[in-house]
């Protein structure tokens, strides 16, 4: 009798549990996954406090990719009847899907939701991507508004070489709209100057977008018929679990335990065996004691940097020491439940309670760390368990492991991140009602340090014909969600066709034109 074989999975995020369900949808391989938290989901977890539940770094689902909408679509239908604020205000604009859940009486549903992202600065809202509306140049008055626009004009003309995300930003939006709306933001995101960062980040993630394309679809939006091209950061409605994204990848993990997979929770990968072009099997710690996972396929979305000093002697010593210098971004996020903000809402959404409609706001204020504000009543109304008279945000701060804000103890950092909120407007520190912090280690690898010579490590992690770097952490890419998951799909059609060169999984979110548009065309 012919023994199953086996893959071991190091991670229960997005990627590592699409892994998992496509070997068992498609091939008779076993997956094992082996993750170190106790729970599943990676930073795209639900983190709950008190009945009320946070998105760890907010969530939209939104895909261009027919097999990822698929599957999402698969493990949580979309809604077929009214969410809850959508009761309480009488909203019926909302295209449900015909037959599907109810959101008021099932929990398996993906509800439809509006974005609306902004950026705050001077104590005003801005749009977010910037475009230069009459209320943006009202915000900004008339001397900043002028030079703006001729900085743009500038930036047209004499286009920088793309050799940072600062110049790669300025070519697109011009100096002064830059520095007042990209600079310290993107310094608080990464924790250093933006001219010492790839400009891989900023053509990855802003693909296609410039002041040009945000001004003119404004402008032509109430011409466009349907199925128009559309920005992908320019998209007004989502995608959205009814309890946060960690809802789905728990369902998801549920589904691969119920079809025959293992997850083994609390261990944590240390080592990975290697002989010549395979992996032989992985070490993980759980309760203290050492377990040997052996395999036929590995599929890793551990840190490029835990892998590759994890594999000993193995790799070269450039190998080695261009993975140690890999750098990462660390994560912080305070959820504030308070009686009211002080925010008004001064625009055409209505919202239960008249809040700001926003699902996160970018915090372009300098004079405080926070980085960005999440509103999870406007996520989904059941992330919050009175939204009728509470309001529960959360305060997103960037750091690295060990420094001062992340080595703060929970009361002081908490007291810190309450007065930063009200010092900047948005609250009053007495109508605080309940707080909570949440750490995440390694949540942005980022393009700077050794990330240049990148290419060496992925050369040689690419080698091991069993071995699949997936996912955000294992290909030391900033992923989205949808792209992290297509990975995983893409490594695992390989491994089902027998095919052993990485070069399909690596490109995944590479084209310039993979999600920067979408049309009806696209969903057929």
């Amino acid at each position: 009798m012919e023994k199953k074989r086996t893959a071991i999975i190091i991670g229960a995020g997005p990627a590592g549990l699409t892994a998992a369900l496509c070997l068992l949808k498609e091939t008779d391989i076993k997956p094992i996954i082996l993750e170190e938290e106790d729970f599943v989901g990676g930073i795209s977890r639900t983190a709950e406090h008190n009945g009320n539940r946070m998105d760890i770094g907010g969530h939209r689902f939104f895909t261009k990719n027919a097999e990822v909408n698929a599957l999402w679509q698969e493990i949580m239908p979309t809604q077929g009847a009214p969410s809850r604020d959508d009761i309480i205000l009488n909203n019926t604009e909302k295209e449900l899907a015909k037959g599907g859940p109810d959101p008021e009486t099932e929990d398996e549903v993906m509800l439809i939701r509006r974005r609306v992202s902004r950026i705050y600065f001077l104590k005003k809202f801005f749009a977010y991507p910037i475009t230069l509306t009459p209320e943006t140049l009202k915000s900004m008055g008339f001397v900043r508004t002028v030079k703006a626009g001729f900085g743009y004009i500038f930036a047209c003309i004499f286009k920088k070489k793309e050799d940072s995300l600062r110049n790669f930003y300025i070519n697109r939006f011009g100096k002064p709209l830059y520095e007042m709306f990209f600079e310290d933001y993107t310094t608080k995101l990464w924790g250093v100057d933006p001219k010492d960062i790839a400009a891989d980040w900023g053509a990855q993630r802003v693909k296609g977008l410039s002041l040009m394309k945000a001004v003119w679809s404004f402008i032509t939006k109430p011409f466009k018929k349907k199925g128009a091209k559309v920005e992908t950061s320019l998209i007004e409605q989502y995608f959205y679990p009814k309890k946060g994204p960690g809802q789905l990848y728990e369902s998801m993990a549920e589904r691969i335990q119920a079809m025959g997979g293992t997850l083994v929770k609390g261990a944590k990968v240390t080592r990975i065996n290697v002989e010549g072009d395979r992996v032989l099997s992985v070490v993980a710690e759980k309760n203290g004691e050492e377990i040997t996972y052996e395999g036929d396929e590995f599929f890793s979305t551990m840190p490029v940097r835990d892998l590759v000093v994890g594999m000993g002697d193995d790799p070269a010593d450039d190998v080695k020491k261009i993975a140690e210098g890999l750098p990462y971004r660390d994560f912080m996020t305070v959820g504030l439940l308070v009686n009211k903000l002080k925010l008004e809402n001064k625009t055409k959404f209505s919202t239960v309670g008249n809040i700001v409609p926003d699902c996160w706001i970018y915090i372009q204020e300098r004079e405080v760390k926070l980085g960005r504000l999440q509103v999870f009543n406007n996520w989904s109304p059941y992330m919050v368990k009175d939204l009728e008279n509470t309001v529960w945000v959360g305060l997103e701060y960037f750091c690295n492991e060990g420094d001062e804000l992340w080595s703060m103890s929970d009361d002081d950092f908490i007291r810190f991140a309450i007065g930063e909120l009200a010092k900047i407007g948005v609250i009053d520190e007495c109508d605080v009602l309940d707080s909570v912090r949440i750490k995440v280690k390694k949540a942005y690898p980022a393009y700077f340090g050794t990330y240049a010579e990148f290419d060496k490590v992925k050369s040689y992690l690419s080698e091991k014909k069993n071995l699949w770097c997936i996912g955000r952490n294992g290909q030391h890419k900033y992923n989205n969600m949808d792209h992290s998951m297509l990975t995983a799909i893409e490594a695992v059609r390989c491994v089902k066709n027998g095919v052993t060169d990485k070069t399909a999984v690596w490109e995944v979110n590479t084209e310039k034109e993979y999600h920067e548009e979408k049309t009806e065309e696209d969903d057929k």
